[in-house]
């Protein structure tokens, strides 16, 4: 029930909150301009329920979000805190230059960065004799980083319940410990430049290639057997929409018993998230690899 939309909400989407609302007690948006915070401030008059919000702020210069040391953080709090029909929680940040550390001094340097940033900006909002309950922070390389967190009260999860090859790239898990995968089959052969076609290409993994500046490069996904155990050098190395192209990483040529026609394989995503958003829904395999549940998938933006 406890819902954030992580994204900044915009007013093409204003008529969807009160529906949205009746399906989660605490669904929330978040918000980070005081353009934004007035827009909302606005529609939540037209709303029956109290609409929950959060301001997003920005702790490593990555993406969206207000600097904690702002006038505008303060503003956009006031406004909302003292607005009808809207319920500030608090205030939510993601440190997204973390994708960036290859290392376990630099996952640290950030995950003390992000908790220091958000907890300045809380603190200078309740000086102001606000409310601020949730002081929330969160990526899977800070969340995974083994410091205290400390100045926070919400560690979100990221990724961390499948992860992928940007993860095991980071050194954030192992590629084994990699849960989510795409099941395809082998539907022929290019034998002179050892290649392998399967019927996965970017509409089933996705086009993310966020492992390009790794150590390793897994292309479009790392290749498993049926099983999920990883062919040592094998990946997607290209995409079309239905098809993709497996090779090994030293070109080497193709075993037969591997790679026969209709043989199953198991893609390793780049990116769960994004290659999650491709499929409509998730099956749950037991330790023999046998379909337990079968849960629906949340799409769209």
């Amino acid at each position: 029930q406890d819902i954030l939309y992580a994204v900044g909400i915009t007013p093409n989407k204003f008529t969807l909150l009160g529906e949205l609302q009746a399906k989660s007690s605490l669904f929330t948006i978040t918000l980070d301009s005081i353009e934004a915070s007035k827009a909302i401030v606005e529609f939540a008059k037209k709303l029956t329920l109290p609409l929950y919000t959060m301001l997003e702020v920005d702790t490593d210069n990555h993406r969206a979000g207000l600097k904690p040391d702002s006038n505008e953080l303060i503003e956009c709090a006031k406004l909302l805190s003292t607005a009808n029909n809207i319920q500030f929680r608090g205030v939510m940040t993601h440190a997204g230059a973390s994708y960036d550390c290859f290392t376990e001094h630099d996952r640290k340097r950030i995950a003390e960065q992000e908790c220091q940033g958000i907890a300045l900006a809380a603190e200078r909002i309740k000086q102001h004799g606000l409310t601020c309950a949730l002081i929330s922070a969160g990526s899977t390389p800070t969340a995974l980083a083994g410091i205290q967190h400390k100045g926070i009260n919400e560690l979100r999860a990221g990724v961390h319940g499948t992860f992928d090859c940007v993860m095991a790239g980071l050194d954030v898990c192992g590629y084994s410990d990699i849960a989510m995968s795409v099941l395809t089959s082998v539907i022929g052969h290019q034998a002179e430049k050892n290649w392998v076609l399967v019927d996965a290409g970017w509409m089933a993994l996705s086009r993310d290639q966020g492992t390009a500046s790794h150590k390793i490069d897994c292309g479009y996904g790392l290749v498993c057997d049926v099983h999920g155990r990883i062919l040592d050098g094998w990946y997607v190395k290209s995409t079309n929409q239905e098809h993709g192209i497996i090779c090994h990483k030293d070109n080497l040529p193709i075993p037969s018993n591997v790679f026969a026609y209709g043989s199953l394989l198991r893609i390793l995503p780049i990116h769960a998230c994004a290659t999650a958003g491709q499929h409509e829904y998730y099956h749950l395999l037991n330790s023999a690899n046998q379909i337990e549940q079968t849960w629906d998938s949340i799409r769209g933006w």
